[in-house]
């Protein structure tokens, strides 16, 4: 009986130290391997072996384009016109290693740094022409946040502004002015 268990408990060990020794890595992922705590190597697609208790997966990255909403913002325009802008951002994981040391959440750094871009952008412009340059807008984003992002090991695909509205003040009441 003891023999039996002990078999059982052996069994079972080897079973967890091949659940750590073993990885799959999915098509269109890379994991990031820390050995010790300290950048190893980047797994991609297939069939890998880690050294149990050394190793440890710390990030996973996907390469597929990224697709995020960059939220509503106000802008000030070139001739004092208050608008209210969203749009959405494409991106991808170039570089692993880049993307999990080089910033604490890339998906976030880009989305803040395309909306003070996007103000930046719309600030030197008046209303009506931002209705007409839609694409300057976009590649001037796209420009300045991909240069932004390739220490963070990300590449800005592509950015569109998805709705542009002025803002209306239409709750306002102004004073009266009444004459003697």
């Amino acid at each position: 009986m003891a023999g039996l268990i002990i078999s059982g408990l052996l069994a079972l060990g080897v079973v967890v130290l091949l659940f750590m020794v073993i990885r799959i890595v999915p098509q269109r992922e890379i994991y990031v391997v820390e050995r010790l705590g300290k950048y190893q190597s980047s797994m991609d697609a297939g069939l890998h072996f880690l050294m149990p208790f050394i190793d440890r997966v710390a990030y996973k990255h996907s390469q597929k384009e990224i697709v995020r909403d960059v939220p509503r913002q106000s802008c000030i325009t070139k001739d004092n016109i208050e608008v209210s802008i969203d749009g959405v951002m494409y991106l991808q994981v170039v570089d692993p290693k880049a993307a999990s040391y080089g910033v604490d959440d890339y998906v976030m750094a880009a989305q803040q740094l395309a909306q003070t871009t996007l103000r930046s952008v719309i600030g030197k412009i008046d209303l009506d022409k931002t209705f007409e340059e839609r694409g300057e807008i976009n590649m001037e984003v796209v420009r300045a946040v991909d240069e932004a992002a390739q220490p963070w090991g990300v590449k800005v695909l592509r950015y569109e502004v998805a709705d542009i509205n002025p803002v209306s003040y239409t709750h306002l009441t102004l004073p009266t002015i009444y004459s003697v």
